[in-house]
Order: structure tokens, then sequence, then C-alpha cells
């Protein structure tokens, strides 16, 4: 989702990158996969102009955990757009050039100066329905996979059965090195929920959406232009972190 340009792993329409530019569980509406340990899970809510959703930090992706805790407690996210969105793929913001952006003006490029090296969990991790993860650079350019420090997309997807998968599963090992294996059992939850497995371990997910996933599907469902910015401004009106 940074610069306009990603790794290559196109499969499908749907199968873009994920640059800054644009860089095993059952989920419904509004339930959560397990914990990723017994430790109490950070949650931050987000307020849009679509409704509202809230995503649980993982306790073991504590650099971009961090991160995410130290710019929403600086109001970073408040007032940008959804700048991306692929219907039936992601939703994507963090450009801080979107805050103040003209309608139809290109973006995507926006940067908060620094990066983050990865912290990729896989399989425990893996791009089904409602998994946040952090943009990045493509391959060429990053090699180690490195985060945008700000800017992150949330997983809608679709659902994949036998045949697409091992296409996919192809697809990833031809496009990695070394070769990633997709992991076996998640093939129920590509089918049952929906995702993105051609993402599978190339990027770091660092968080899930546990509340609120009706304000994802709205969102992704948006008339584009020729950027992948929806022709209406979806805003985040702010973000915090919820107090227990």
């Amino acid at each position: 989702m940074k610069k306009s340009h990603i790794f290559t792993l196109l499969i499908f329409i749907t199968c873009l990158p994920l640059t800054s530019w644009a860089g095993s569980f059952v989920l419904t509406q509004d339930s959560v996969a397990q914990p990723d340990s017994v430790e109490r899970r950070t949650l931050v809510r987000f307020e849009t102009t679509s409704g509202n959703f809230t995503i649980a930090l993982f306790n073991d992706t504590p650099i971009h955990r961090d991160n995410f805790i130290k710019l929403v407690s600086e109001h970073f996210y408040d007032s940008l757009l959804f700048h991306r969105t692929i219907w039936e793929f992601m939703i994507q913001t963090g450009d801080p050039t979107s805050r103040h952006a003209k309608p139809g003006e290109k973006l995507g490029e926006g940067t908060v100066g620094y990066t983050l090296p990865a912290e990729i969990h896989y399989p425990k991790y893996f791009h089904r329905r409602g998994m946040v993860a952090a943009a990045r650079e493509g391959d060429e350019k990053n090699p180690k996979w490195e985060s945008d420090g700000s800017q992150f997309y949330i997983v809608w997807g679709k659902t994949y059965g036998g045949g697409m998968m091992e296409r996919i599963r192809q697809r990833v090992r031809n496009n990695t090195n070394p070769p990633i294996e997709l992991a076996l059992e998640h093939e129920d939850t590509y089918w049952e929920v929906g995702g993105s497995p051609h993402l599978d371990g190339q990027y770091t997910i660092f968080g899930e959406v546990i509340e609120g996933l009706q304000t994802i599907d709205e969102i992704q469902l948006a008339e584009t232009d020729e950027n992948d910015r929806p022709l209406y401004d979806f805003r985040i009106i702010k973000a915090y972190i919820l107090k227990e």
C-alpha cells in the first residue's frame, strides 16, 4: 500500500498487493477469533462517517502494537480518509496527506517518515476477514518486508474453495523466496469466512476487528476511481484507546 507498485502476487482481480500506495476460526459479523495470549489486549475504537469498529491489538507484535498506540494517543488517525478500498479485498487508511485532500486527488504516498521491522507470525495469524495488517513497500524496494509507519489495511476478501486455493498456493510458492507454503488448516476458514490468502506470511498482521465488521463491509463496497480511492469520502472521525 505505499508507493504505487507492489509485490507480484497478482491473483484474480481482487488479489492486489498491499503497499502504502494503494503498500481455524469462524468469524461472524461481530465475533472474534481466539485471543493471541492470556494477556489483556489493547482495544482501539474507530468512529467513522460510516459507523464504528473496534480493533484488538496483538501482544506478540509489540513494535507494531506500541507504534499504533502512540499514533492513536497522538490523534494521528483523526480525520484521515480510507483512501484505498477494493471490493472483496480490503480497505486502507493511514496516509497523513488524506486529512485535507481535495476530491479526486491521488493518495497513498503520505508517510510518517519511518518504517517498522516485520513481525510476521505465520501461520498463527493469517489473512482471514477482519484481520488488521501494516501496509508496506513492494518486495523489490523492501526485501525485509518492513512495514509502513502509519498506513494499515483491514482484510475483507472473499471465500475460496479447493481448486482456487490450490492455484493461490502455487502462486505464493512461485513469488516468494524462500517459498512460503500456505497452511492447510486455514482452508476451512477461507471457505466459510473469507479473506485474502495470497497475502499470507508476507505482511505483519498486528490486530483484528472484534466489533463493527458491518462498517468494514460498507466501506469495501464503495465505488472508486482509477486509483481505488472512493468517490465518496469515508472519514475517520476519531480513534481512541478504550479504557476499562
